[in-house]
C-alpha cells in the first residue's frame, strides 16, 4: 500500500507582539485573540477573591479565599462554574482569609488534581498560609454544625505541600507561551502582585496592595513592563484615608483615653499583617508614655506568637527601617511592653484594671474577640477600635452603626454601651494611592474588583473624570460574579529573522525565505543550514520508495508517461538501471524485466506527483493502449540510455508540428489563419515565425517568439489574446505546466525510508 512520509514543518500562529487594545466591538472577526475575565468571586464585593484569565487556550486563576460573612460552602467562591482540571496556575497574592481560604477545598475537593495545574505563593505567604489555614481548621471543628466544616487537617497539609513558593522578580515560565513575575503588594508580609504574561499579553492583578510604608512593610512596585490589563482591588472606592501620622496619632490618644478611664479596648484584628503593624506601634508608644507602663497590651492569640518567627526570617523581605535595627541586633519584634497572653479565658468576666488586648478574628463573627466584646459591651468606660476593613454582613461592620444592643451568640441581646471607633490599619489603597497607581501604571483596560458595588461606581465615575480633563481615554471594567468580561486585541504578526539572513538589511518588497520556527507564540525566521545553531533542532528528508510489478516493455512503460505528462526524461541511475524522471521530482528504475520502482524526496507537491504516476503505472496492463501497442511493432522505441528530450535541438520537425497544433487551434476559432514563415528573405527579418488571423477586414498578427499579438482592432487584439492563452495551456505539456521540488534520492544510508 502507498504510504507517505512528510517533510518536517513548522507550524506559525499570530505572534503577540506589538499589542493593540482595543474595546471589544471594534475588532471583530471569530478569530480575533480576546482576553477573557471572570470574577468568582470578589465581583462587585469584598470576600472570597477568586478571578479567572483565559487568553490563548491557557488559564490562571488568581486567588482562591472564603467570605468571612458567608457560613460553609456559602463562602466559597462559585466553583461550579470552571472546570479545574483545566487550569494551568492558581497564583495566591497573600494569606488572607479572603484571598486563600478556599484553596485546600479547591486543590483536594475538587477535579483540579485532574490536570496539569500548579499553585504558586512567596515563600513568607506558604509560611504563614500553613500556619492560618490549620487554625482555621481548629475553629471550625469546634462549630458543632458540621456542615460549615469544609476540609480537614490532611485537606490543609496535601494542599501546602503541593504548593510552589517562589522569589520576587523571579520570572516564573510555566508552559508555551504562560508565565509570571511577582512584585512587592505591601499590605502583609509575602504579599505580592501578579504580572501574568499569555502569548505576549501582559496582566497585572494586584490583589490587596498598599502604597504606604508603614512600620516593617515596603510600599506596592511599579512593574518595569507597562501591562495591557491591570486588575485592581477597589476597596476603599472614593475615600480618602488621613495622613499615616495623623492616624498613628489618634490610634494612640483613643487607645489612652479608653484605659486611662479605667476602661478596656478591644481591638479585633487578624494574626498577621495588621496586627504586628499595631503591636509595633504600640511598644513603641508605651516606651514613649512612662505613665502608661504600668497597663498591660496583650495579643491574644496562639497564632499570632508562633507566626513572629515567621516574621524573623523574612526580615529581609522588609523595608529598610527593620532592616536596619536588625543589623544592630535590635530585633523590633522582641516587644517590651505587647505581651502574649496563653490564658485568654482569665479576662472573661474579670473586671479587674484596664487592659488592651487585641484578639481574633478580626471581623468579630466568632473566636476570642466575638467573646470579649459581649463581656465588655454592657460596660460605657470599654471600647472597640475597628483597626481594618470591615466586611458587609460581619459584627465588626454591624459594631459601626453603633446599635444599641448585639445579638449574642448564646442567644439573645446585650445592651451596648461601650464606645465604637474607627480608625483603618488595613493596609488598602485609598482613591488618592489609587489613583496615582493606576495612572502610573498606564494600561488601557483596568478591571476593578475585590470592592463593594456603590463604591466601584463611584471610583470608575472619579478615574473617568480624572482621565477626561487631562484628554485621555480609558476603559474601565466593573464585572460581576459569574459575568465573563470578553476584551479583544488587535495583534499583529511579527516574525524575527535571525542568522544568515539578517546579516543583509532586504529591501522591502523583496521576499524572505526561511523556516518559519514557532515557540511559545513567538516566530523566528531562518535559514536552514542555521535551524540547528540556532534551536537545536534539525531537519529531515524523507524518501519514499514503491515498487510495482509491471508485465509490459519499457517502451510502453514510457509511452504511457510521455501520454500522461508530456516529457520524461531518460536517463541512468548509479547502478545503470535505465530511469524515467517525471516532472523533475519522480523517478521510475527499471529494477528488472517484471519491477519498476518509484522513488521521490517527500513534500506536498511531490507526493500528488507519485500518487498520480502510481496510478497510470497500475493502469498500463488493463489498458486496450498497452494491447495495441504490445501486438503491433512498437514505432517510438528507444534504447535506455536516448536522451528523450523534445527540444528545438530534436529538429524543425517537432517545431513544425506545435505551429500546426496551434494553427489548428486559432482556425477552429477564427476560421483563416495563414503562416507561420520559417524561413524568409534578407530584410524581411520581421516577418519571421509570425501567424495572421484574419477576420473580415481585420488582421492580427501573432509574434511566435514573444507571443505577442498586434492589430489595428483592439476588439480582435483582446479576442486573439484569450484564444492563444488558452490554447498555449492546453497543448503545453503537463511537466512544463507544474513542476515538482525537486529529485534526490542520493541521500545518506540514514534517512528514513517508507516503503
Amino acid at each position: 500500500m502507498h504510504r507517505h512520509g512528510r517533510r518536517q514543518h513548522f507550524k506559525s500562529a499570530a505572534a503577540p507582539a506589538p499589542v493593540q487594545v482595543l474595546n471589544p466591538d471594534a475588532v471583530g472577526g471569530e478569530d480575533a485573540p480576546s482576553l477573557k475575565i471572570t470574577m468568582l468571586g470578589a465581583g462587585q464585593e469584598v470576600g472570597r477573591s477568586c478571578c479567572v484569565i483565559e487568553h490563548r487556550g491557557k488559564k490562571v486563576v488568581c486567588d482562591a479565599g472564603l467570605h468571612p460573612a458567608h457560613p460553609g460552602m456559602g463562602s466559597l467562591p462559585f466553583i461550579d462554574e470552571l472546570d479545574w482540571s483545566t487550569v494551568d496556575a492558581i497564583l495566591i497574592t497573600h494569606f488572607h482569609v479572603d484571598h486563600a481560604a478556599a484553596l485546600p477545598y479547591v486543590m483536594e475537593k475538587t477535579n483540579f488534581k485532574d490536570g496539569n495545574g500548579k499553585v504558586y505563593m512567596t515563600h513568607a505567604t506558604k509560611a504563614i498560609y500553613g500556619l492560618t489555614m490549620m487554625d482555621s481548621v481548629r475553629i471550625n471543628d469546634q462549630n458543632p454544625d458540621a456542615a460549615g466544616r469544609l476540609y480537614n487537617e490532611a485537606d490543609v497539609q496535601s494542599s501546602w505541600q503541593s504548593t510552589i513558593a517562589v522569589d520576587y522578580h523571579q520570572d516564573i515560565v510555566i508552559s508555551g507561551g504562560l508565565r509570571f513575575t511577582p512584585y512587592h503588594a505591601g499590605h502583609v508580609l509575602g504579599a505580592s502582585m501578579f504580572l501574568i504574561e499569555i502569548a505576549g499579553l501582559k496582566i497585572l492583578y494586584t490583589g490587596d496592595y498598599s502604597r504606604e510604608e508603614d512600620r516593617h512593610l515596603v510600599v506596592a512596585e511599579i512593574p518595569p513592563v507597562k501591562p495591557d490589563v491591570m486588575i485592581c482591588e477597589s476597596t476603599f472606592g472614593v475615600h480618602t484615608l488621613p495622613d499615616r501620622k495623623e492616624k498613628e496619632e489618634q490610634f494612640t490618644t483613643l487607645v489612652s483615653n479608653i484605659v486611662r478611664r479605667g476602661g478596656r479596648c478591644l481591638m479585633p484584628i487578624p494574626s498577621f499583617g495588621n496586627g504586628q503593624e499595631l503591636a509595633l506601634l504600640l511598644d513603641e508608644h508605651w516606651h514613649d508614655h512612662p505613665e502608661l507602663q504600668s497597663i498591660p497590651v496583650y495579643f491574644a492569640s496562639g497564632l499570632f506568637q508562633r507566626g513572629m518567627r515567621v516574621y524573623k526570617t523574612y526580615v529581609h523581605t522588609m523595608n529598610a527601617n527593620i532592616r536596619s535595627k536588625f543589623a544592630r541586633r535590635d530585633n523590633p519584634f522582641d516587644f517590651k511592653y505587647v505581651k502574649w497572653l496563653k490564658d485568654p479565658k482569665k479576662l472573661l468576666n474579670d473586671t479587674k484594671g484596664p487592659c488592651v488586648v487585641m484578639a481574633t478574628a478580626q471581623f468579630m463573627s466568632f473566636g476570642l474577640s466575638r467573646e470579649l466584646l459581649e463581656d465588655w459591651a454592657s460596660d460605657s468606660k470599654n471600647g472597640v477600635i475597628v483597626t481594618g476593613y470591615s466586611i458587609e454582613g460581619t459584627m465588626a461592620r454591624t459594631l459601626l452603626s453603633e446599635p444599641d444592643h448585639i445579638e449574642s451568640l448564646k442567644g439573645g441581646n446585650i445592651p451596648r454601651r461601650l464606645t465604637v471607633k474607627e480608625i483603618s490599619f488595613g493596609a488598602h489603597v485609598d482613591y488618592a494611592q489609587n489613583s496615582k497607581f493606576i495612572q502610573e501604571i498606564g494600561a488601557q483596560h483596568i478591571v476593578l474588583v475585590h470592592g463593594e458595588a456603590s463604591q466601584m461606581g463611584r471610583l470608575r465615575a472619579a478615574l473617568r473624570d480624572t482621565y477626561a480633563t487631562r484628554g485621555q481615554e480609558i476603559n474601565i471594567h466593573t464585572p460581576k460574579n459569574c459575568e465573563p468580561l470578553t476584551l479583544t486585541f488587535r495583534q499583529e504578526r511579527m516574525v524575527k529573522a535571525i542568522g544568515s539572513l539578517a546579516e543583509t538589511r532586504p529591501v522591502h518588497g523583496t521576499p524572505v525565505k526561511g523556516l518559519l520556527v514557532s515557540k511559545d507564540f513567538s516566530y523566528t525566521l531562518l535559514d536552514p543550514k542555521d535551524l540547528r545553531d540556532f534551536t537545536g533542532l534539525t531537519t529531515s528528508t524523507i524518501v519514499q520508495k514503491q515498487s510495482i510489478p509491471i508485465g509490459v516493455d519499457w517502451s510502453v512503460v514510457r509511452w504511457h508517461l510521455e501520454g500522461m505528462y508530456g516529457e520524461v526524461e531518460e536517463g541512468q541511475d548509479e547502478k545503470g538501471r535505465a530511469t524515467l524522471t517525471i516532472m523533475n521530482a519522480v523517478q521510475v528504475v527499471q529494477m528488472s524485466n517484471t519491477v519498476v520502482e518509484l522513488q521521490w524526496s517527500s513534500s506536498s507537491s511531490n507526493d500528488m506527483i507519485a500518487d498520480s504516476a502510481l496510478a497510470v503505472l497500475l493502469g498500463i496492463d488493463g489498458s486496450p493502449a498497452t494491447v495495441k501497442l504490445t501486438t503491433t511493432p512498437h514505432h517510438h522505441a528507444h534504447g535506455h540510455g536516448h536522451n528523450h528530450d523534445h527540444s528545438e535541438s530534436n529538429g524543425d520537425g517537432h517545431i513544425h508540428s506545435e505551429f500546426e497544433k496551434l494553427a489548428m487551434f486559432l482556425e477552429a476559432h477564427f476560421g483563416e489563419v495563414s503562416g507561420p514563415n520559417t524561413s524568409v528573405p534578407e530584410g524581411e527579418e520581421d516577418d519571421l515565425l509570425v501567424m495572421e488571423v484574419k477576420v473580415d477586414n481585420a488582421i492580427a498578427r501573432i509574434d511566435l517568439i514573444s507571443m505577442r499579438v498586434e492589430s489595428e482592432s483592439a476588439d480582435l487584439k483582446k479576442r486573439v489574446e484569450m484564444v492563444l492563452e488558452m490554447a498555449l495551456t492546453t497543448l503545453k505539456p503537463l511537466s512544463q505546466t507544474f513542476m515538482g521540488s525537486g529529485v534526490d534520492v542520493n541521500v545518506e544510508t540514514s534517512s528514513k525510508e517508507v516503503s
